[in-house]
């Protein structure tokens, strides 16, 4: 009979040891063990918890621990943040589980020296009257780290970027699994037989005020097993990329490109408003991300796009387009909550990624027509992979304007910017982190 507890332990491992996308590989042990809707959810919960909170669990690990937390050997080290978390971060665990099951992991582990110093860390942890405390909060940005498990580096950049509320609000806004967003495939069903065929198969769907064709969904399970999935009545996508496009409105007979697409929602969702009639060039660098997108085309029912391997930085010019999306490779800032392995490492604010997209803004630019409009996006919350390069183009390429965007009810904006930009926040729009700049040719 399969161990939660140990599939939850393997899971963590290989994102860690391999880095695997933790969805990929977390729907992939599930379905390998088979597991029960509660034992499924609950080695989501653990897995999804240990990975946000990693930078707090360490800390906590750090204050009871007499090896420093470098010379843990990785697996000990991986059970104990596994059992701290249960211990004071899972309210329907009782402490003798967190306890038990992790010495018993570590057994099974072979890890037989190190099952007494996790037992004694994590009883250690049950006695305690005060489990643990964070650092004082003079040091706002140490504080903010361990509080919301982030780097100190991303507290100091949001706080220094966007002010210490919309910074706060920012953090917490990370906890937790983030809402998730279907787009309605108007070329092949409308939003209430959607809705009706979704209630159906178990799904709960809420309406979303601020984009017509958009749905919340809960209960879902398995996207992909779903009969509207499989007949393309819908694709997955969250409300700031479907903003993205619809501040870009393509229409039918437009030629459109989108030049870094993979792995192709905002081509498809793009493609849906341009009623599948005119051309939209998908481009991506590498073949397997140009068959994601053919395929996802394919069972949306939709040919008007147009797969083109081509590097957006330097690649060949394409037909004149009335429409360009450039949604830039950016550090992802914005949506943390859906990848919560890369939030403590490393480098998560790169110096060399504010070049390379300037450089594919200004290659992109030179296809649109005049007259026509290009949007540049990213899923990032760093002013220099946003408002920088966005306004550095407008000084650099006096022949472009910027295009004023017309905000939804229900969207406002988080900081003091232009009427042609946005930084969509959660807590101000109700969607991922988000850039949204849009620009038209004059001459």
């Amino acid at each position: 009979m399969p161990n939660p507890r140990n599939t939850a332990f393997h899971v963590l491992l290989k994102i860690e040891n391999d880095g695997a996308y933790s969805n990929l590989a977390l729907n992939h042990a599930i379905r390998e063990q088979k597991l029960s809707g509660v034992d499924s959810a609950f080695v989501s919960a653990l897995v999804y918890g240990v990975l946000e909170r990693k930078i707090t669990l360490d800390y906590i690990i750090k204050q009871y621990s007499k090896i420093p937390l470098r010379k843990i050997e990785r697996k000990t080290k991986m059970i104990l943040r596994m059992g701290v978390y249960q211990l004071l971060f899972m309210d329907k665990v009782p402490d003798s589980a967190a306890v038990n099951e992790s010495v018993n992991l570590a057994k099974k582990q072979k890890l037989q020296k190190s099952a007494g110093f996790i037992n004694g860390i994590l009883r250690s942890i049950t006695r305690a009257e005060e489990p643990y405390r964070l650092p004082d909060q003079k040091d706002k940005i140490y504080y903010f780290s361990i509080k919301y498990a982030v780097p100190q580096d991303l507290v100091r950049l949001w706080i220094n970027s966007y002010g210490e509320l919309n910074a706060e609000q920012l953090l917490l806004s990370l906890s937790g699994r983030p809402r998730l967003y279907a787009r309605v495939n108007t070329l092949k069903t409308d939003k209430a037989a959607l809705r009706t065929a979704l209630e159906q198969e178990g799904v709960v769907c809420e309406d979303v005020a601020m984009l017509p064709n958009a749905l919340a969904l809960s209960h879902t399970g398995s996207v992909e097993r779903l009969s509207a999935y499989k007949k393309g009545l819908f694709h997955i996508q969250d409300l700031s990329s479907q903003l993205c496009v619809d501040f870009l409105s393509p229409k039918p007979r437009d030629i459109m490109l989108d030049v870094c697409s993979a792995p192709g929602g905002k081509a498809f969702t793009a493609a849906q408003y341009m009623e599948n009639r005119g051309k939209l060039y998908a481009c991506d660098m590498f073949d397997h991300k140009l068959k994601l997108i053919a395929d996802g085309a394919r069972r949306l029912g939709i040919t008007a796009v147009l797969t083109n391997k081509r590097d957006a930085a330097t690649g060949m010019p394409l037909p004149l387009a009335d429409k360009i999306l450039c949604d830039v490779p950016c550090s992802g800032l914005g949506i943390l909550s859906r990848k919560p392995e890369i939030r403590a490492k490393e480098n998560l604010i790169p110096a060399d990624l504010p070049p390379l997209q300037y450089q594919i803004l200004c290659h992109s630019a030179e296809n649109l027509a005049v007259g026509g409009t290009l949007v540049y996006s990213t899923c990032t919350l760093n002013p220099a992979e946003n408002g920088e390069n966005a306004r550095r183009f407008l000084a650099e390429h006096p022949n472009f304007a910027g295009k004023p965007l017309h905000l939804p009810d229900g969207v406002s904006r988080a900081i003091d910017e232009n009427d042609w930009e946005l930084t969509c926040m959660p807590h101000t729009a109700g969607t991922d982190g988000f850039y949204i700049a849009a620009f038209i040719k004059q001459s």
